[in-house]
């Protein structure tokens, strides 16, 4: 049984209630909804045609296997985009103001391989909540084969981690698509967790059956019936997912397993030095917050510390609101973790993969 974790509530400074009070004049004063926009809406578009255009192109057009193979990674730029940009504000419930369009562009996790309730788990409750802390936050928790935490258990096998790390991290898709579904739906039902209101298991083992009995119809089955031989459409299916696994890992742990973010521990009775708030700082960190092409394909993610302080905001704002977040911090002595460009934080990544590789009493 996990012990339950608790968040300080002493804030004597009123960092968050300052920084709310500023975010919410800035909504105010500009007359701003939080949700998406014109912008969101054509980056939709966008994502939606990478995914779709190449893999209709392939079905209905004569190529040579290498240019089927091509359109497969573009497929799987694709499907990397739409899960940021669509999926992810939408099941955060900021794409749109309207509860039912959240639903409909939510549930496009389910032609990515995903299921919207374990993610919901996964991500809005359990990464958002307890961000970088062992036991609790499942993004940091590789197994034994990747040591994400200086917390985590120490294997001889983790030397080499920073040289096979990126290789894995194709792999994740391709995870949810076979194992990590089944496996998440049975741990979170037992937990009794949930983001709202907590689903029949019944009808949540239904909605993971018959959502898997699509996604392989739509991937596997329909190319098949087509004529395409089950080795090509394997290997095109394998191409797909690990380009937007190694594209979503890699953003993701850009954000979190960082030489310049902690991982706290709780005390002995559950209870967090800092408030939630001030947590999110010390856990999370930013990369090219000038780049507009990382800014867009990203859905945001690259700004990362107003994402988990503001996860109930589209995406599309955040390079507004990010100059108000880093002066707060700034003027409340609070760190405010960024890099500036993408490669400076893949770099520094390897970093940490290479530290958290050495054996505990040489690092």
């Amino acid at each position: 049984m996990k012990k339950n974790i608790s968040f300080s509530r002493k804030d004597p400074a009123n960092f968050f209630k300052t920084l709310n009070k500023r975010v919410n004049s800035y909504f105010k004063d500009n007359n701003i909804k939080r949700t998406g926009n014109w912008e969101l809406y054509i980056k939709a578009f966008v994502m939606f045609f990478l995914l779709i255009a190449p893999m209709v192109i392939i079905l209905t057009v004569s190529l040579p296997a290498w240019v089927q193979l091509l359109l497969m990674m573009v497929v799987g730029v694709g499907m990397a985009g739409v899960g940021m940009n669509v999926m992810h504000d939408a099941n955060h419930g900021s794409f749109s103001s309207k509860k039912w369009v959240n639903k409909l562009m939510g549930s496009s996790i389910y032609i990515l391989a995903g299921n919207d309730y374990n993610w919901k788990v996964q991500h809005n409750v359990l990464h958002h909540t307890y961000t970088n802390i062992q036991g609790h936050d499942e993004d940091i928790d590789a197994g034994k084969i990747i040591r994400f935490s200086k917390h985590a258990k120490w294997l001889k096998i983790h030397k080499y981690q920073k040289y096979y790390a990126f290789f894995l991290y194709g792999l994740l898709t391709v995870n949810w698509a076979i194992t990590t579904d089944f496996i998440q739906t049975y741990k979170y039902l037992k937990r009794k967790l949930a983001y709202g209101k907590f689903p029949n298991p019944a009808t949540q083992w239904t909605k993971l059956i018959i959502g898997k009995i699509v996604y392989y119809t739509l991937w596997i089955i329909l190319p098949l019936s087509l004529g395409f031989v089950w080795w090509h459409v394997l290997i095109g299916f394998i191409v797909m997912h690990y380009t937007a696994g190694i594209i979503l890992s890699v953003i993701f742990q850009l954000a979190h397993v960082m030489p310049n973010t902690e991982t706290p521990l709780p005390d002995e009775d559950g209870n967090m030095k800092n408030t939630w708030a001030i947590h999110q700082l010390f856990t999370t960190s930013n990369f090219s917050p000038k780049s507009w092409i990382v800014e867009f394909y990203t859905g945001g993610l690259n700004r990362q510390v107003e994402h988990h302080l503001y996860s109930n905001i589209s995406h599309v704002h955040y390079k507004h609101i990010a100059k108000i977040v880093k002066e707060t911090a700034k003027e409340f002595n609070l760190p405010y973790n960024e890099y500036n460009t993408f490669w400076k934080a893949v770099s520094e990544h390897y970093n940490q993969l290479k530290e958290l590789g050495q054996k505990p009493s040489l690092a």
